[in-house]
């Protein structure tokens, strides 16, 4: 039998996924290519050229007879650190043009459902590539995703925001009361770079004050009915082995190891709890309402 093939992307947050492919026991087992972009395991997946691949969950409306692996994701039950909209001190509320990140179509979505069906308005979209200081200079906010947006959590402090819930009961529908502010981070200039501070929302976080729920950035599917490969196996694994993940990590990414060990293991969730596939549900039955998806298919998981 041929050895199958799979696709991730190469952002820290998935290597707890993909160690034991590349270092554990499932090395050779597969054959693992790795890109940048979340969006281009969905492309190979759709072209057919992998049997499976680490996908923005959005993706899974798009690609025909697409099924999902039970269990194992990308996720963040309350905060993702490496998902957000940056401004120049600008509240949401006054956000006319937002510059998107084209590396992830389900992080698009989110921010488009956050403002249509969160905020009562929409801005102008502009797709970009992942550059802040370029995307700042044209738009009033910019949608960074990964390891990039990782990096702007640097030195960084939180406080409550003037940002108030809009009239709506979907909180009450999904997960009850919530404090009626949202949350933002300023942070001063890197040594590299002298950007004037910026307001900083995390997504995950935005997302779970007005549902209440978490939310799944990216699961594996597969576009066969049955898979032989062990990615619960290989998740369980690799979080065994985040010391030499961390280590692999850091210089890359310019984060200290604890920073970035906290990040893997207490922002980043790489299993599916209760909340977090109520907020799935939730996030695909926005996608239909907003038009943002063609038509939500119902959840089918591999066997």
């Amino acid at each position: 039998m041929d050895t199958p093939r799979i696709s991730a992307s190469s952002y820290s947050n998935t290597a707890p996924l993909i160690w034991s492919f590349l270092y554990g026991s499932q090395h050779g087992r597969v054959e693992l290519i790795l890109d940048n972009a979340p969006a281009r395991s969905a492309e190979l997946l759709s072209q057919g050229r992998v049997d499976a691949a680490l996908v923005p969950v959005i993706a899974y409306h798009e690609l025909a007879e697409a099924r999902l692996y039970p269990d194992v994701c990308v996720g963040a039950s309350k905060r993702a650190r490496s998902v957000c909209l940056v401004t120049r001190n600008k509240e949401l509320s006054e956000v006319r043009s937002v510059g998107l990140d084209v590396s992830s179509r389900t992080s698009i979505v989110l921010t488009k459902i956050i403002f249509r069906e969160f905020l009562g308005f929409e801005p102008a979209w502009r797709c970009s590539e992942p550059d802040v200081e370029m995307m700042l200079e044209q738009n009033d906010a910019a949608l960074v995703i990964g390891d990039p947006a990782l990096l702007l959590h640097t030195e960084c402090r939180t406080r409550n925001a003037e940002l108030r819930l809009p009239k709506s009961d979907l909180r009450a529908e999904v997960a009850g009361n919530h404090n009626d502010s949202a949350f933002r981070v300023r942070h001063s200039a890197s040594q590299e770079n002298s950007r004037s501070e910026i307001t900083k929302y995390d997504l995950a976080e935005l997302w779970n004050r007005y549902t209440g729920t978490g939310f799944v950035f990216a699961m594996w599917m597969s576009r066969h009915a049955h898979l032989a490969i062990d990615f619960a196996g290989a998740r369980d694994e690799g979080l065994t082995h985040l010391n030499e993940i961390v280590s692999n990590y850091e210089s890359q990414i310019g984060l200290g190891p604890d920073e970035l060990r906290r990040y893997l293991s207490d922002n980043i969730s790489y299993s599916i709890d209760e909340g977090m596939e109520r907020g799935l549900e939730l996030y695909f039955e926005l996608a239909g309402k907003c038009g943002l998806v063609e038509r939500v298919r119902p959840i089918t998981f591999l066997e």
